[in-house]
């Protein structure tokens, strides 16, 4: 059985930093992409940053470029999620999610989620 597990999340204030988890099983993603998203309430799920679990490649949204770092940790089958100069509007549910390849800034792309892990940031 295929799972993802997030954590890491909490409440914070502005400008603190997280470190979000996933915990992947089930399964070998040498040759997927790993992808973490956010969904706001009220507001569609929205594309943060992927990587290849194989390879350097890394990708991002224009807005956490240069606050936020995808990495992998193969031994521990584990992407993480580094978030610093956080603001409150980064507040979400974050979400890791795997894919084969395709268009990897899209939700529906993915064909693997975890449960999302909460981060609250307070002004």
């Amino acid at each position: 059985q295929v799972q993802l597990v997030e954590s890491g999340g909490g409440l914070v204030q502005a400008g603190a930093s997280l470190r979000l988890s996933c915990a992947a099983s089930g399964r070998t993603f040498s040759d997927y992409f790993m992808g973490w998203f956010r969904q706001a309430p009220g507001k569609e799920r929205e594309y943060v940053a992927v990587m290849r679990w194989s390879g350097a490649d890394t990708y991002y949204a224009n807005f956490v470029k240069g606050r936020f770092t995808i990495s992998r940790d193969n031994a521990k089958n584990t992407v993480y999620l580094q978030m610093n100069s956080l603001k409150p509007g980064d507040t979400a549910v974050y979400l890791c999610a795997a894919a084969k390849g395709g268009a990897i800034q899209k939700p529906g792309t993915y064909e693997y989620w975890g449960q999302g892990t909460q981060v609250t940031v307070s002004s």
